[in-house]
């Protein structure tokens, strides 16, 4: 017998451009008993449909488990109030008041009792205080050490 139309129709599934009436002819093909044996490879492909069983619908233990959660409560929905959502914006409101605060502190000197700075540059302040060197530490680190 000439399968040459079949094996035409083979090459045109592999290559996606059969229609669903010539996929059909396939499939009636090979629910044949008397197959080919070069074509036997292929017949799983085409009978698949044929050979598992169909299970379309669902068993009663689904609809008892859909049921029984349906009866269930919902859980509880949690409410966020504004405040709550405006928190992160409240801390890092504060972080940005404590920064500048600090920078401000920084810059306000230690002392108070700082000189006041001359409006004519030609006039320093006279500076009272103690003497941070003592007269002894010149002479003694100058001495040679023979």
């Amino acid at each position: 017998m000439d399968y040459k139309y079949i094996e035409q129709l083979m090459e045109r599934y592999w290559e996606c451009k059969t229609t669903l009436e010539e996929e059909d002819i396939l499939r009636t093909f090979f629910c044949q008993k008397d197959v080919p044996a070069h074509l036997l490879p292929y017949k799983d492909v085409f009978t698949y449909e044929h050979n598992e069983p169909k299970n379309d619908c669902l068993d009663e233990e689904f609809d008892k488990k859909i049921l029984a959660l349906i009866g269930e409560e919902a859980p509880k929905v949690h409410s966020i109030t504004l405040t709550q959502r405006l928190m992160p914006l409240f801390r890092a409101a504060a972080v940005v008041a404590i920064i500048l605060t600090l920078g401000n502190a920084l810059q306000v000197p230690f002392e108070e009792n700082e000189a006041p700075i001359a409006s004519n540059p030609t006039e320093l302040p006279s500076v009272q205080g103690v003497s941070v060197a003592v007269s002894d530490t010149v002479s003694t680190n100058l001495v040679d050490k023979d």
